[in-house]
């Protein structure tokens, strides 16, 4: 069994925010590898289902992202999971739009959902970096994050959402270099 989480703030006002890709992505895999029905668990919404033959929990936290690390110790505690076994998917500003990179381990580099997984579960799970972009000024960093997308931005994150759910495969079998090649490829048109 694996936890996918994908990070965001639940509720329409962070519908299509770069703070939410993390959510995005993982509704797309839900969607796309034909997971059972969103209920509520975990202090969030989670659904199973089957992704190259393992069995995989998604979860979307309830909690606002400062306090997902709620959401994903209850997940990993009732599932009996170890550290190792947590992929989350996140928004990173200091990558450029569209970029993704896979790393284990590690700091949070600011990012306070990632803090607060850390601070429950500790640091050696895997993460999934989807680059943002930044705002020239630190000042306007959580304002940016918590805008919503323009239209061309969505667009991008819409298609690239698509391509991590259509190679999730190879991170679900441990295959990270070979994922972040294949969602290169796709990253590369984004500029």
């Amino acid at each position: 069994m694996l936890l996918l989480v994908g990070l965001g703030n639940p509720g329409a006002r962070y519908v299509d925010t770069r703070h939410n890709v993390g959510f995005r992505v993982v509704e797309v895999i839900a969607r796309r590898h034909g997971f059972v029905p969103w209920r509520q668990r975990f202090q969030g919404l989670a659904c199973t289902g089957t992704i190259a033959g393992e069995q995989i929990s998604l979860l979307l936290p309830g909690t606002f992202m400062n306090e997902s690390g709620r959401a994903v110790a209850e997940a990993v505690k009732l599932l009996k999971l170890s550290h190792n076994e947590v992929t989350v998917f996140h928004d990173d500003i200091e990558r450029r739009p569209g970029n993704v990179k896979v790393k284990i381990g590690g700091g949070e580099r600011g990012h306070n959902g990632l803090r607060s997984i850390t601070n429950y579960i500790g640091k050696e799970y895997r993460r999934v970096q989807i680059g943002v972009g930044r705002p020239e000024l630190k000042s306007l960093v959580e304002a940016y994050v918590l805008s919503r997308l323009g239209a061309t931005e969505l667009a991008m994150f819409n298609v690239l959402a698509e391509v991590i759910a259509e190679n999730v495969n190879y991170l679900v079998a441990g295959q990270d270099e070979l994922f972040e090649r294949e969602v290169a490829t796709a990253s590369k048109a984004f500029g």
